[in-house]
């Protein structure tokens, strides 16, 4: 089966359809468990139900499971093949050219928020499924894609699917680079809690999300240094701007996992506030964090042959009048000691008289480069991009497949293209979805006919 040629023909459907999904602002607010309309907040419910609805309006099985995620379902059989993609998406940070929620068509681009990471891809597996049904493929295993509704600030949503659903045999997920990825880093978040009482400092305010590289960094000062302030822009040629008594200075957002690819607002003011007062709470950024991309300063690093270096994110910063919270997040690689490594960083804000607070720690993912699940979806994505060079890899990202005991991340981002995920100016390129539903379409005809 051409399944390229194929969908050349679904291609002004795939537009129509990811457009009016990219339009959906799914930005989580807050996470209700009691509001069982919407935990995740009333925009990602709407993208779920219109998801949804679509689907069955195209002939489609679908299942709302307690408004935490669904899945839409093709074939028949004992086995499942579950393709995981995500309605979330991760605040829209820094400078766009265009709406971030306006889904705009621009020399073969759809830009919006979400338009790679991940309602375009999942859009793209959703034809790729619409494909074989309406081609009147028999196949041998059920066909689930699942939608997810909190892919990019825990995953409750997929603990909950799973919880009520039956865990699919093999799987992937449509979330990140091709031609594969096979393994995922460790992911631990953790806080440092503290209160000081500074001469300086009124407040700090950096970032939201454990998993992004913090663009802007905004400081209320209670004395005037805004002479040295800018004088420190000036010499090291960085962004930024005062008012009144607030200062601000950019950065540029990236992917947490590739913490190097940004530039940390925090690190630049931390550097600018310690020229200006002897806070503890400056110091310990600036001892243990600051322009430090794998853990060097906490004693932390390490490196993987397979899987590389650790990683590390100084994400947030919450100070107001004395109490203050960091919030920093690793991705680390097999073999790292998680426990004797955690007691380092627990001495760290012992030595300042602050308090460690863990979060939940997500253990790194595995499947080997020579199981039949990752020598299928390699021999699809070879045949239509006619790739036979780049190899597959593991990335240091969390994607759905973590989540199931035999699934990998399997992409649509080509291996020449940028990544783009959390960026601002996030964009699709449409002839390359319509390629990646061709073989998503490939896999899924190759897992559940042979």
């Amino acid at each position: 089966m051409d399944w390229l040629k194929i969908a050349q023909s679904y291609k002004e459907e795939f537009i129509e359809k990811t457009q009016a999904l990219l339009k959906f602002p799914t930005l989580l607010d807050t996470f209700n468990p009691e509001n069982r309309e919407a935990p995740f907040g009333n925009p990602i419910r709407q993208a779920l139900d219109w998801f949804l609805y679509m689907a069955e309006a195209d002939g489609f099985k679908i299942k709302n499971i307690d408004n935490f995620a669904g899945h839409i379902e093709m074939g028949a059989g004992k086995e499942i093949l579950g393709i995981l993609g995500h309605l979330d998406v991760v605040p829209t940070g820094g400078k766009w050219n265009y709406p971030p929620f306006g889904a705009v068509i621009d020399d073969g681009k759809i830009y919006a928020r979400g338009a790679m990471d991940d309602k375009g891809p999942s859009m793209a597996a959703y034809i790729a499924m619409k494909m074989i049904h309406d081609q009147h493929i028999n196949l041998n295993k059920k066909v689930r894609l699942i939608l997810g509704c909190d892919e990019e600030s825990g995953m409750r949503c997929i603990r909950r699917y799973l919880e009520k659903e039956q865990m699919p045999d093999i799987g992937f997920a449509p979330d990140a680079d091709f031609p594969l990825i096979y393994g995922e880093k460790g992911n631990f978040s953790w806080d440092i809690i503290g209160h000081e009482s500074d001469e300086l400092i009124e407040s700090i305010f950096a970032g939201e999300r454990y998993n992004v590289v913090p663009d802007e960094c905004v400081a209320v000062l209670k004395q005037d240094v805004s002479s040295a302030f800018q004088s420190y822009l000036l010499e090291h040629q960085y962004q930024g701007k005062i008012e009144g008594n607030t200062y601000t200075i950019y950065g540029k957002n990236s992917h947490a996992a590739w913490p190097y690819m940004g530039v940390n607002a925090i690190f630049l003011m931390a550097e600018f506030l310690k020229t200006q007062t002897k806070s503890n709470f400056v110091d310990y950024l600036v001892k243990y964090l600051t322009h430090d991309y794998y853990g060097k300063k906490l004693q932390i690093d390490y490196f993987d042959p397979e899987m590389k270096e650790l990683t590390i994110n100084l994400a947030i910063i919450k100070y107001d009048k004395g109490s203050f919270s960091i919030g920093i997040n690793i991705r680390f690689p097999i073999g790292f000691d998680i426990e004797s490594k955690t007691l380092l960083i627990e001495k760290s804000a012992e030595n300042y008289g602050f308090s460690f607070k863990p979060q939940r720690v997500s253990k790194p993912h595995y499947v080997s480069p020579n199981d039949p699940l990752v020598k299928t979806l390699l021999a699809a994505y070879q045949k239509y991009s006619l790739d036979y060079e780049s190899p597959i890899v593991t990335i240091g990202g969390g994607t759905y497949a973590r989540t199931l005991k035999k699934a990998v991340a399997f992409g649509p981002n080509l291996p020449k293209n940028p990544d783009l995920a959390h960026q601002p100016n996030e964009y699709l390129v449409i002839d390359e979805m319509i390629m990646a539903a061709a073989i998503y379409a490939e896999a899924i005809e190759k897992l559940c006919t042979e």
